[in-house]
């Protein structure tokens, strides 16, 4: 733990109706006596642990007091606050001048300004949180769904250290029995003990497998899911992408090849995250502008998690609609037959078996806003087999608990490898430690200080 006291505007710096400066550290109610007059005179030194006091912030040079802003302060006592350490927070007005007074009188009189992350990194320094738990709490400020932000308060409730301590309990003891065994053989019955160390580890393996699996799911819960609508001129491409967003973001007109660029918009769909990518009319190009508009297109087409193909309903199949039908076949894709608010010509049947009888046909209609309940239900049951578990699953979102995961499991096949090749116990004990080692990376055990800087790096300032 460092040993100065820092600060930072917590609220960020814009107008608004309250502005947060928090200080912490073990200079934090001394700082705080010299910048605040209260209105019952107190030893502000002496303030009992989590209290709000009212008051005023005053500037004090040459022996005159001028008065900055009337403010509630907030006091809370070492070890019981988010840093483990002697908190204040100041609630000023929240105009972005006023909260840059404040925060230099805090500066001027013995704090420093903290960097990015600096409040959460002294939570872990300080033993309340792990490392997965003080991740999560990134992940729940920059959540953009209503399943992304359930995730990230799971793990940020712990649900990821229970998991990761439990399975590594399970690796320690018997690194401690081998340890104990090949110190004292007379005391421990050590034959057979590799057949009966493969069993105690395969719901080790097993488990740490379900996690690894839960990656997918979960990063399409945290990032999004990459979706690229696809179709012909006219086809209602952009009528949809508005219609998904309730906000006119695409032109919309009855010219054809109107979308010559990549246009991208999240969407909300029943809790669900969608980034939403609106390409241009899948034909034969007219110039060198729709050429390249059509190649990003397939480009897109090519790395998207999820293809919204479209097809007017009211128009006859042409060879367009056939270059469609091939980009979709065998990947995860929805038919979408639009203007079914009109007289259709096209039959549902038709497509599913031109794309191959696998993927979902629905009918909608971009303008009347109809059939997105039924896209909803498809997409759940593509990607998240009906719903998504979050209350009763530990999901894994984070590349780098991934990362640690698979050379745990890499560590667990070399003791498998070394049981059945008939290796001495102590070579099992090598690959153990590692295993536990890597799991214990998750949590923040056995990391560098560079890769703490690096994660801590990467928060908004003030938390």
């Amino acid at each position: 733990m460092e040993s100065d006291t820092i600060a930072a505007v917590a609220s960020g710096m814009t107008a608004s109706g309250i502005g947060i400066i928090r200080i912490s550290g073990p200079e934090a109610f001394f700082i705080l006596s010299r910048i605040f007059q209260p209105k019952k005179k107190a030893d502000v030194t002496g303030y009992p642990s989590h209290t709000i006091h009212y008051g005023t912030i005053v500037r004090r040079e040459g022996g005159r007091e001028e008065a900055i802003d009337e403010c509630l302060v907030m006091v809370m006592r070492a070890p019981a606050t988010y840093t483990t350490e002697d908190t204040v927070e100041i609630n000023t007005h929240g105009g972005p001048y006023v909260m840059q007074c404040v925060m230099d009188l805090v500066l001027k009189n013995g704090a420093r300004a903290a960097e990015p992350g600096e409040f959460t990194k002294r939570a872990f320094l300080g033993g309340r949180i792990d490392l997965s738990e003080a991740e999560a709490v990134m992940d729940v400020i920059s959540a953009k769904s209503d399943d992304a932000l359930k995730s990230s308060i799971m793990q940020l409730s712990g649900s990821v250290r229970l998991k990761i301590t439990e399975l590594r309990e399970v690796i320690m003891d018997e690194l401690a029995f081998i340890e104990a065994a090949l110190d004292d053989p007379e005391h421990y019955e050590i034959g057979n003990y590799g057949e009966k160390l493969l069993i105690k580890l395969h719901p080790v393996r097993e488990k740490l497998k379900e996690l690894r699996g839960s990656f997918g799911e979960g990063r399409l819960i945290r990032e999004g899911i990459l979706t690229v609508i696809l179709g012909k001129p006219n086809a209602g491409k952009s009528s949809l992408l508005n219609a998904l967003s309730g906000a006119d973001r695409a032109i919309v007109t009855e010219i054809e090849g109107t979308t010559r660029d990549i246009l991208e918009e999240e969407v909300r769909l029943g809790g669900l995250l969608l980034r939403v990518i609106d390409t241009a009319g899948i034909h034969e190009a007219r110039d060198v502008i729709e050429e390249i508009g059509i190649g990003r297109a397939r480009e897109y087409a090519s790395r998207a998690d999820l293809l919204l193909a479209v097809f007017d309903s009211a128009r006859p199949l042409d060879e367009n609609d056939e270059e469609i039908l091939s980009l979709i076949r065998g990947r995860q894709a929805v038919i979408l037959l639009n203007k079914t608010d009109l007289v259709p010509v096209v039959k549902a049947e038709e497509l599913k078996r031109k794309s191959g009888g696998e993927i979902p046909v629905i009918f909608v209609s971009a303008k009347e806003q109809t059939g997105f309940g039924r896209l909803l239900e498809e997409i759940r049951t593509m990607f998240f087999h009906g719903k998504i578990a979050l209350n009763e699953e530990t999901m894994i979102t984070n590349a780098r608990h991934l990362s640690a995961i698979d050379a745990a499991l890499l560590s667990l096949s070399h003791v498998e490898e070394s049981v059945r090749d008939g290796m001495p116990e102590d070579f099992y004990s090598i690959d153990l430690m590692d295993a536990y080692a890597k799991l214990g990376e998750i949590i923040g055990e056995d990391v560098d200080d560079d890769l703490i800087d690096a994660i801590f790096s990467k928060f908004c300032m003030g938390k």
